[in-house]
C-alpha cells in the first residue's frame, strides 16, 4: 500500500456518492436540530449536486427551520422557476413559507396565477381555493384569526401524515418535522414502520432517535437489514455512541493512523454511516477486529488500492472466509445506504 501526504487535505478523494452522504448527514443534523450544520451540509452537496430535487428540499427546510425564511422562499422560488422537483410539491412548500411570512398577496397572486396557467390536481382544487379565499381577505385587511390558526394547522397535518405515503420525497419533508411535536398520538403508525418490509433503515433511524429523545419507554420491535428484536428507546445508546463502533474503529486506527490517514479517515466516516443505518442493532458476530479488518479492505477497494484479503485476514488476526462473508455484508449495506430518491 503506498503511503500518500499525510498533511495536505486538498489531496483527499471523497468517496464515491459524497453528495449522497452529505444530505444524509444534513438530514441528520436537521431531524437533531442543528439548524446551522444542516445548512453547510446541504449547501455543500448542492455545490455537488446542482439539479438534486431532495438536497434543494432538506436545503429549504433547514432555512426555514433556523428561522431563514426568506432565503427559504427564495430557494423555493428558483426552484419553481428552474423546474427542480415536483412542481405541485414545491407550490405547496412555498405558500406554506409565506404563510409564516404573511404575505398574503404574494399567495394570492400566485395561486391566481396557477389557476390560469396550470391544470391543477383535483385533490388541490379546493386547498388552493380555500387558501386563495383567505389569503384575499388578509391583503384586503380583513383579518381572520380563526381562518389562519386553521390554515397553519392544515399545514401541519398535511406535513405529519406524510409517514403513510411510500413516496421518498414526501419521506423527507417528514423528516423535519418528526422532532419538533410530541410523536405519542402518532406512535402506531411509527411502531408499523418500523415493521415494515419497505420501510427505509435510515428513516427506521430517525424514529427511532425521536422515540427516545421523547423518552417513550415502551418496547417497540424494529425490523431492518435482515435483523429482528424488540428495544426500548429510552433504554438505547446515542445514535452516534456506540461501543462496537468505537472498537472497530480504534482497531482500523491502530493499522492507519500513521500509514494512511487519508484512508482512515473516509473508512470512519463509512463506518459511522453505515452504523447510523444498523441503529440500534449491531454487526454479527460482535467481533471488532473482524469488521475493522472488512473495512479495511473495503475501503481500499473504494480507492482502488490493493487489498489482498488473505493479507488483511493476517494483519488483524481473522479467518479469512469469516472475511469475505462481513466484507460482503458492508456491501449490501453500501447498495441501501441512501433512499432511492
Amino acid at each position: 500500500m503506498t503511503k500518500r501526504n499525510q498533511n495536505d487535505s486538498s489531496n483527499i478523494i471523497p468517496f464515491p456518492g459524497l453528495e449522497k452522504r452529505l444530505l444524509e448527514k444534513g438530514l441528520e443534523s436537521l431531524q437533531g436540530k442543528k439548524f446551522s450544520d444542516a445548512i453547510q451540509l446541504f449547501e455543500d452537496a448542492k455545490e455537488l449536486d446542482p439539479e438534486s430535487s431532495d438536497i434543494h428540499i432538506g436545503l429549504v427546510l433547514a432555512y426555514f427551520e433556523a428561522g431563514a425564511l426568506k432565503k427559504a422562499k427564495n430557494l423555493t422560488k428558483s426552484m419553481l422557476q428552474e423546474g427542480i422537483g415536483d412542481y405541485f410539491e414545491i407550490v405547496d412548500l412555498y405558500l406554506m413559507i409565506m404563510v409564516q411570512l404573511h404575505e398574503y398577496g404574494e399567495i394570492a397572486a400566485t395561486i391566481e396565477a396557477l389557476l390560469q396557467e396550470r391544470e391543477i390536481p383535483k385533490d388541490k382544487l379546493e386547498h388552493f381555493a380555500k387558501m386563495l379565499h383567505f389569503s384575499r381577505r388578509m391583503a384586503e385587511g380583513s383579518p381572520d384569526p380563526a381562518a389562519e390558526e386553521q390554515l397553519r394547522e392544515e399545514y401541519r397535518d398535511k406535513e405529519l401524515n406524510l409517514l403513510s405515503y411510500q413516496d421518498p420525497k414526501e419521506q423527507v419533508l417528514l423528516l423535519a418535522k418528526l422532532a419538533n411535536i410530541n410523536i405519542r398520538p402518532y406512535l402506531e403508525e411509527l411502531k408499523s414502520y418500523l415493521i415494515s418490509e419497505e420501510g427505509h433503515p435510515f428513516l427506521k433511524t430517525m424514529i427511532i432517535n425521536i422515540l427516545k429523545e421523547q423518552e417513550y419507554d415502551k418496547p417497540v420491535t424494529v425490523k431492518k437489514l435482515g435483523m429482528n428484536e424488540e428495544f426500548i428507546p429510552s433504554a438505547l445508546h446515542d445514535v452516534h455512541d456506540h461501543k462496537q463502533l468505537r472498537a472497530i474503529e480504534a482497531a482500523v486506527k491502530d493499522k492507519l493512523e500513521h500509514e494512511d490517514p487519508v484512508l482512515l479517515e473516509n473508512i470512519i466516516a463509512l463506518l459511522q454511516r453505515q452504523f447510523f443505518l444498523l441503529y440500534p442493532f449491531k454487526l454479527q458476530p460482535d467481533q471488532p477486529d473482524l469488521w475493522a479488518a472488512a473495512y479495511h479492505l473495503v475501503g481500499c477497494s473504494f480507492y482502488g488500492m490493493d487489498g489482498d484479503p488473505g493479507d488483511m485476514a493476517g494483519q488483524y488476526g481473522v479467518v479469512e472466509d469469516t472475511l469475505e462473508a462481513s466484507r460482503i455484508f458492508i456491501g449490501k449495506i453500501e447498495e441501501i445506504s441512501y433512499p432511492n430518491i
